[in-house]
């Protein structure tokens, strides 16, 4: 059981948009009356059709059907197609065959040309795009070649020569400029056209028009005839109205002004006198806070002081001492190790330096409190040990330590376990008083 098919021509050429066809024989070769369905397979499919789809034929017999070759004119297939007829048995699925041939589609061009927009109005230069079509199945070179009929126009092209391949379009920018100008009068048109010359195939026109108006705007003549109507208008009015009102104003203004002036001299005068007084008695007070500090006020510049009774013992002694620390590590940046020192108990103790130390480069925070005789505490310095390796802090005015107050130094640590507790000091430096 099953079928042949004979196709009348394996060769078979077509131009786009028209139509081509062939005759294929199909035989049943089964002991049955059979149908057998005939279509075409391959890229030539979607534009093959198959008249009769399908015939009914008895053992040993033949029957024509005609197939249809007819590709659109549009940018798709070309040259040599492969196609397949497919003739397939119903009663005999696997008896069914497929005949094969290929189909030359031949080339075609088919271009469109237009000015966007056709028609532009300008005064100096007008700007134009031409957008060229390409439809046909094959790249297609051109050349353009704008111009007008009168000479009165100079162009500019972005390009001259294109190439367009199958099914696309470009688009060419275009500026017309008129060769001479005017600053006055009515538009006058400016035909023109571009002339697209393609490598194969009929030359192509896109015609436009430059309208070319005047370079002065229509509405600045009676804008300045309104202006200078204004002008004429405000010069009456100043001197009609506004030019007296602004004297008068003018001068009431001025004695106005004259008593403001007279009053502030007379305030001047007085803060000047007032001035002086102070300057006076700021004299004698630096003059006294001299002599208190063992400085003779008539003395050159430069001169050293005269001692008074008492100083060395305001001085007081020298005193420098270092608290050393050694806190383990934590996870906790809140949470600290105190380490503390007293001060000497029969006086005050005034803090002028304080040196930090961190030589090993721990990591964590450490403070420097001062903590009253009856445990409250106050944060006087804290810095982040990862910040400094010697840090100095002087201080003009230094910190006091009352008889009781204790030096305390916070450390909290947060260093790698391998690397072990922060062990940073801090050193002070100050004197010691006597507190009457």
């Amino acid at each position: 059981m099953g079928a042949t098919a004979t196709l009348s021509a394996t060769g078979l050429a077509v131009v786009p948009g028209e139509e081509v066809t062939c005759t294929v024989v199909v035989r049943n070769t089964g002991d049955l009356v059979d149908e057998f369905t005939v279509d075409v397979v391959g890229d030539a499919a979607d534009w093959a059709a198959v008249e009769p789809g399908s015939v009914n034929l008895v053992p040993r017999a033949t029957a024509s059907v005609v197939v249809r070759f007819a590709p659109a004119r549009t940018a798709g297939a070309v040259g040599a197609v492969p196609f397949g007829i497919r003739v397939t048995s119903r009663e005999d699925p696997y008896g069914s065959v497929v005949e094969e041939g290929s189909i030359e589609v031949g080339e075609f061009t088919d271009l469109s040309a237009e000015l966007v927009p056709a028609k532009v109005e300008a005064g100096v230069r007008g700007r134009f795009e031409l957008a060229i079509d390409n439809v046909g199945n094959s790249p297609v070179a051109v050349r353009l070649h704008p111009a007008d009929p009168d000479g009165e126009l100079e162009f500019r092209l972005d390009r001259h020569d294109l190439v367009l391949p199958p099914g696309t379009a470009a688009f060419v920018r275009l500026v017309a400029k008129p060769r001479n100008t005017f600053l006055r009068g009515p538009s006058q048109p400016r035909p023109f056209r571009v002339e697209v010359v393609p490598s194969s195939g009929p030359r192509l026109t896109a015609a436009g028009t430059l309208v070319q108006r005047q370079l002065l705007p229509r509405w600045l003549l009676p804008a300045l005839a309104a202006l200078l109507a204004l002008a004429v208008a405000l010069v009456a009015l100043w001197f009609t109205v506004l030019r007296p009102a602004v004297k008068s104003a003018a001068r009431d203004a001025a004695v106005e002004h004259a008593d403001e002036v007279r009053a502030v001299a007379e305030q001047a005068q007085a803060g000047a006198e007032q001035a002086r007084d102070e300057a006076a008695r700021a004299r004698t007070n630096s003059e006294a806070a001299m002599r208190e500090v063992g400085l003779d006020p008539s003395a050159p510049p430069g001169s050293p002081p005269t001692a008074r009774p008492g100083a060395a013992a305001a001085e007081g002694r020298p005193v420098d001492f270092r608290v050393a620390t050694d806190a383990r590590v934590t996870a906790d940046t809140d949470q600290f190790t105190d380490f503390t020192s007293a001060p000497p108990a029969d006086g005050a103790l005034l803090i002028s330096d304080v040196v930090l130390q961190n030589p090993r480069g721990d990591t964590g925070t450490i403070r420097v409190l001062r903590e009253a005789a009856d445990g409250t505490r106050g944060v006087l310095l804290e810095v982040g040990l990862a910040n400094f390796r010697d840090l100095d802090r002087h201080y003009v005015e230094p910190i006091q330590f009352r008889e009781g107050e204790k030096v305390v130094v916070q450390v909290s640590c947060q260093n790698a376990a391998e690397k072990g507790d922060c062990t940073p000091s801090v050193s002070f430096s100050g004197r010691a008083v006597d507190v009457p």
